[in-house]
């Protein structure tokens, strides 16, 4: 499934979006929580982002496992096992941040400011967290690819 499009690898096509929509949500996730009178004009994109980046990490990574599989038969070299060893914390801080982009776009109408302001503060962590392992997958995925 997520072998090949058209006889091209997935991985190196689909990639991208992944090194895009994540820093996405985690810019708008702490415009979000940092500006609160942009909140109306942020509550959708936020949403597509919260959604959106997790799908495109996880379709990296297991895009990146099948094209491991088929360039190296399971003998990968260290670049490439390097670079593979970001992409399960990537997914994982990638679909946290989405998960309290979420509920903070949920608790700024419903919840208490105090649940707000946790979320607030969890979402800008989060957000940290997932811009440094994308930008470390992807260094690492072109250093893997391009030497350096």
């Amino acid at each position: 499934m997520f072998d090949e499009i058209l006889g091209l690898p997935v991985h190196p096509l689909l990639v991208h979006a992944a090194v895009v929509l994540t820093p996405l949500l985690a810019l708008l996730s702490v415009g979000y929580a940092v500006l609160p009178r942009f909140r109306a004009k942020l509550d959708w994109i936020l949403v597509l982002a919260a959604v959106g980046a997790p799908v495109a990490v996880y379709v990296a990574k297991e895009s990146g496992e099948s094209f491991e599989r088929n360039l190296f038969a399971g003998h990968p070299s260290p670049a490439v096992s390097a670079h593979e060893g970001f992409a399960n914390p990537l997914l994982f801080s990638t679909a946290a941040l989405g998960v309290v982009a979420l509920l903070l776009v949920f608790a700024a109408r419903r919840w208490p400011k105090a649940a707000g302001a946790a979320l607030s503060a969890a979402s800008v962590v989060l957000a940290v967290v997932a811009c440094y392992y994308v930008v470390r997958a992807g260094h690492s995925g072109a250093t893997a690819v391009w030497g350096g």
